[in-house]
């Protein structure tokens, strides 16, 4: 899931190089909300782990 928040801003910097305004807000908008649903799951799993153990 990181890989596409990074593939996602890649792409918002690129169209934003170009000018095409509407395809970077919305690809940066993409990229944000992922890397925060990547952050989540990550904060989930490391709980998850203290609690069960190795």
């Amino acid at each position: 899931m990181l890989y596409w928040a990074l593939l996602f801003f890649v792409v918002a910097v690129i169209a934003g190089l170009f000018g095409f305004g509407g395809v970077a807000s919305a690809s940066a908008g993409i990229a944000q909300i992922l890397f925060f649903v990547f952050l989540i799951l990550f904060a989930i799993a490391m709980v998850v782990r203290v609690i069960k153990g190795r």
